[in-house]
């Protein structure tokens, strides 16, 4: 149970802690440019039971090198990459810095937007799990999500499965990156309920499942952001949190890790 954007703003850090004390969150990866960063590294130095990871940012944001804000969509990040605006490897380099000087030891790399699945963003994070030697890598290609998601959200996934996927692969198997045998939480994005999170929870398959989601208090912060995800993140810290989940792990056979347990 994997959350995203910690160090985006003080109420998704609390509300990513309040997950993992009180509810089944195991793991977060931390946003080395966010407004929120001080305040995520020392929740997570106050923590040291949940796993941090690195949360690299390509998308939205300023840069750790130039201070110069970064593109704010996929198309614009295409753009900047062909022209070389944005040298990946080099942005992602001081992010996992930044993060190894707050004297962190990340587990675990993903993206913002999951840039990696374009393929010079994968070369860059693949060798820096490599030559960090942080082993674990999110490989997003999303778990069949049934009738839970959105039309569009599940034609989206099915189109990432078709045209990244060896690629992908052949990259991580490369640099020798370990990885999940499923994820899930891209089509649920935004629409993650308790009643959703159950009935995800009864079909895994056998394996390891990374399931990403996006929990947060509802504060003056979150509100005044920059994200579609403001009320959606209270409704899953709420089904993260809530006892039936627990449960129904139970019931399913599902057992709660972390990364540095793998």
């Amino acid at each position: 149970m994997n959350a995203d954007d910690f160090g985006f703003t003080r109420d998704v850090n609390e509300g990513i802690i309040h997950c993992h004390r009180h509810g089944i969150l195991t793991a977060t990866t931390l946003m080395a440019n966010g407004d929120a960063f001080e305040h995520a590294v020392a929740l997570a130095r106050e923590t040291p039971t949940l796993d941090v990871g690195c949360h690299l940012v390509l998308i939205g944001g300023c840069s750790l090198l130039s201070a110069q804000r970064f593109p704010t969509s996929i198309t614009e990040l295409v753009k900047a990459l062909a022209r070389g605006k944005v040298k990946p490897y080099d942005e992602l380099r001081a992010q996992v810095e930044r993060i190894l000087e707050a004297q962190l030891t990340p587990l675990h790399l993903d993206t913002h937007k999951h840039t990696h699945l374009l393929p010079a963003v994968l070369e860059a994070v693949a060798r820096l799990s490599q030559e960090y030697k942080i082993p674990w890598i999110r490989r997003p290609f999303d778990l069949p999500s049934g009738g839970d998601a959105t039309l569009k959200r599940r034609l989206i996934a099915n189109l990432l499965h078709l045209l990244r996927r060896r690629r992908f692969d052949a990259t991580l198997k490369r640099y020798q990156c370990r990885v999940t045998d499923y994820f899930a939480g891209f089509s649920l994005t935004g629409y993650l309920t308790t009643e959703r999170l159950l009935a995800l929870l009864n079909r895994l398959p056998e394996g390891t499942t990374e399931l990403m989601v996006h929990p947060g208090f509802l504060g003056a912060e979150l509100m005044g952001a920059r994200t579609r995800l403001k009320r959606s993140r209270l409704v899953e810290l709420q089904a993260l949190t809530d006892p039936a989940v627990r449960d129904a792990l139970a019931s399913a056979g599902v057992a709660l890790s972390g990364y540095r347990t793998l």
